[in-house]
């Protein structure tokens, strides 16, 4: 997809005609996502929101998951979710749009397009040679392709925190050290 219709598309998202502010929340969406190495994505359904290593390609997230890649925790094709971009200095809240999830067929020429993005963002990878292979036969690559205005960017946040409760783990509390152990540390007689 061109510039001009990637344009085009931020522009059949708006209700009315494009404005100025449209075109840069387009801008604002597409920098943030490019230089966030990771994204917050709440799957329709899900109560919370998960984080996901993703890469940008024509005009929509990538993200790959399943097999022995990232859990994508509810996301399915033809569903909706909700995405969070942080910033990636700071930390904070960026911007955030809701998403339509799509996935292209594997070895089409979108899925081709967004594996190669994929690759480069991938790190440690166990197969680099094979990963395209290993991605077509256990893995599923989904778009995340922006619907509607921004619900979250500089200016127009929402008031509350946005705390929540920590998802379940089977990981335990630190407990107290054991009495011993500052005389091994620092070799206290």
């Amino acid at each position: 997809m061109d510039a001009e219709s990637r344009t085009l598309s931020a522009m059949d998202r708006t209700p009315a005609a494009a404005t100025a502010d449209d075109f840069l929340d387009q801008a604002l969406l597409e920098e943030a996502a490019k230089k966030s190495g990771l994204l917050w994505v709440r799957a329709d359904g899900q109560e919370h929101a998960r984080p996901l290593w993703h890469a940008w390609h024509d005009g929509a997230v990538v993200v790959v998951g399943g097999g022995g890649e990232q859990p994508l925790h509810g996301l399915e094709p033809g569903a909706g979710a909700v995405v969070t971009v942080r910033s990636k200095d700071k930390g904070g809240r960026l911007t955030g749009w809701s998403a339509r999830v799509v996935e292209p067929a594997p070895d089409s020429e979108a899925w081709l397009g967004a594996v190669e993005e994929l690759k480069g963002k991938r790190l440690n990878a166990p197969d680099t040679d094979a990963i395209t292979a290993r991605w077509a036969r256990e893995c599923r690559v989904l778009r995340l392709e922006p619907v509607g205005p921004l619900t979250e960017r500089p200016g127009a946040m929402p008031d509350g925190s946005h705390a929540a409760q920590p998802v379940p783990t089977s990981a335990t509390t630190r407990r107290p050290i054991p009495a011993g152990l500052p005389k091994l540390l620092f070799k206290r007689r």
